[in-house]
């Protein structure tokens, strides 16, 4: 089964706010294996653009420094799962440990 995960980033680093960030790097796990990874530029920010978009791309989880809970619910509301207040490490490094169940 294929999962799609998306981590709002800055300067290639994980961004402290995913609502301001400069790209999202979308990841594609087929059993645990990445086996595709994109830079995606976002949209423009608006209340809800940016759940709507990463569910558009098919992405089933957001991985994030920080979120709001207003965030967190709309991103519930379109099927995506929400992990935040990550460590900033590499961004592989933090899918390897969202796959192994090591991130809360």
């Amino acid at each position: 089964m294929l999962t799609k995960i998306a981590i709002p980033t800055t300067q290639g680093v994980l961004s402290a706010h995913f609502g301001h960030c400069e790209k999202f790097a979308v990841y594609t796990l087929d059993q645990g294996t990445i086996i595709k990874s994109e830079m995606i530029d976002p949209p423009a920010h608006e209340p809800g653009s940016h759940p709507r978009f990463l569910k558009g791309l098919g992405c089933t989880v957001i991985i994030a420094g920080g979120m709001g809970s207003r965030a967190q619910a709309l991103f519930a509301e379109n099927g995506i799962s929400v992990i935040i207040g990550v460590p900033n490490i590499p961004l592989e490094e933090l899918v390897q440990l969202y796959h192994e169940g090591k991130l809360e």
